[in-house]
């Protein structure tokens, strides 16, 4: 009798620690419209705000620029179609990461972590809360130069503010991104019906020789890519998230179709606006193109849009801060990280260490660096790895045929997406080469020596077990199984 006791107080035991297991996992929190709003939230950012005049000061024309931002539109839906059939066969969270993983191998995918927690993501946060900090800052100093400290400051704060509300919880999150795609949708709308109003009365002088002095160079198309491309990022943003999303099979592809060509069609309106109300020369010497465009149009009004862009650039740090933690959690899940950032808050259910190692970077990263530098740079090592994800899509697709697919695109989308991919790779390169990008190329590379030890030996020591170990119970996390 007292054996059986003991047996079934034992087994009820065990029972209650599987229940309380498979309760620590990340939570399917994400709906069709949130997963909307994620898309548009995160795309919706700096980048229409600030973008515009340098995709015309690298294509000279407002009619070429508006090409270029038409362009980029399209590149955009035909990757997030490939997206949609890689996250549909491969339902794991992580994104590029994940995929690299599963059909390219395991260097390529360290490789991928490695840049992305330690530069690309951070770097995306820096440059949208620098974004943000400028507006905010220059609603204050309106004519004047911007503080440089007060900027940064700023910036720092967004970061910190964001990163706290990620921990916290992920239908905060959601929420706050529902409300700050609806205030950017707002602000766009304002600027879009303001240059309508322009031009029905007329105002059409910059159209009329819409092509004059266009630069048709290799690598002035090549950049303009990069800065237009930098305002439609977070196209992929659903992906890394894929196992918060409820039924992920039909909502990924959904959300896509809707999100990318209503960003589409707002950026070429508003970007029609712009040129309806400013000239070119106009267009080029502005600091905040919509805050010019504001001053001509609404006087003292104006304010609505500098609230506008700094929500807009706001929600769109939130979205990285979102997805970008879930690339972190994701890759240290697969043990190419510190097993710490793998873990999930007990109560919680956030990737709260993986937040906080993504903050820590991000912070770092604006007290250098500069909103067109940022771009450049992680524009050209994000097309890098969106290439070789697209490759290891076409490589399943020809020697895995008969996987289930609930959704299929023609080889020809992802064939067209590795050739922009190429092309976005080396035109700055062949057109300009600068010891920058041999730098991050090594960069890059430097992932072997750590890949060698950490991951393909595992190398480990007991003082890292131990930092483990007090972080574990510090920030009150876990390790946390994977969803379904």
């Amino acid at each position: 009798m007292h054996q059986r006791t003991k047996r079934d107080s034992s087994s009820s035991c065990d029972e209650n620690m599987e229940h309380g297991t498979q309760k620590l996992q990340l939570k399917r929190e994400l709906g069709l419209v949130s997963a909307v709003s994620l898309l548009t939230g995160t795309m919706i950012g700096s980048g229409i705000f600030m973008s515009p005049q340098w995709v015309l000061y690298h294509m000279g024309s407002p009619g070429a620029s508006l090409l270029i931002w038409a362009a980029c539109g399209v590149l955009a839906m035909l990757g997030a179609f490939s997206y949609a059939e890689l996250g549909t066969v491969i339902r794991e969270s992580g994104g590029e990461y994940i995929y690299i993983l599963r059909n390219v191998g395991t260097l390529p995918a360290f490789l991928n972590a490695y840049t992305s927690v330690i530069v690309l993501r951070p770097a995306s946060i820096a440059a949208i809360s620098i974004g943000f900090s400028e507006y905010v800052v220059a609603a204050f100093y309106q004519g004047c130069p911007l503080p440089y400290a007060a900027v940064k400051c700023t910036a720092a704060a967004c970061i910190l503010v964001l990163s706290i509300i990620n921990c916290l919880n992920v239908r905060l999150s959601a929420s706050l991104m529902n409300f700050f795609t609806a205030a950017k949708l707002i602000a766009l709308l304002v600027i879009t019906v303001g240059g309508m109003v322009f031009l029905a009365k007329g105002n059409t002088q910059v159209f009329q020789n819409a092509f004059e002095n266009t630069a048709v160079g290799f690598g002035p198309v090549g950049v303009a890519f990069y800065q237009g491309l930098w305002s439609y990022d977070g196209w992929n943003n659903l992906n890394p998230v894929i196992e918060e999303l409820k039924n992920p099979e039909v909502s990924l592809p959904r959300a896509l179709m809707i999100s990318i060509p209503l960003v589409t069609c707002i950026y070429l309106l508003v970007n029609v606006s712009y040129f309806a109300v400013m000239t070119p020369q106009e267009f080029l010497s502005s600091d905040a193109v919509a805050i010019s465009w504001g001053l001509k149009v609404l006087g003292s009004w104006t304010w609505i849009l500098s609230l506008g862009a700094a929500l807009s650039t706001l929600g769109s740090a939130n979205g990285v801060f979102f997805s970008g933690g879930r690339v972190c959690y994701v890759a240290a899940r697969e043990g190419h990280l510190p097993n710490i950032v793998s873990m999930v808050h007990v109560k919680r259910l956030t990737p709260s260490p993986a937040l906080i190692l993504t903050s820590a970077i991000s912070l770092i990263m604006i007290i250098p660096s500069d909103f067109t530098t940022i771009v450049n740079y992680t524009s050209f090592t994000t097309w890098l790895f969106y290439g070789t994800t697209i490759a290891g899509l076409i490589y399943m697709k020809i020697k895995k045929p008969d996987i289930p697919r609930p959704y299929k695109v023609p080889i020809i989308i992802p064939g067209i997406v590795l050739i922009a991919a190429v092309y976005l790779v080396l035109a700055p390169i062949i057109d300009s080469p600068q010891l920058e990008y041999l730098y991050v190329v090594l960069f890059i590379l430097s992932g072997v020596i750590v890949y060698i030890p950490v991951v393909h030996y595992k190398c480990s020591n007991k003082c890292l077990r131990s930092i483990t170990l007090y972080l574990q119970q510090l920030l009150e996390v876990s390790p946390a199984e994977r969803n379904d």
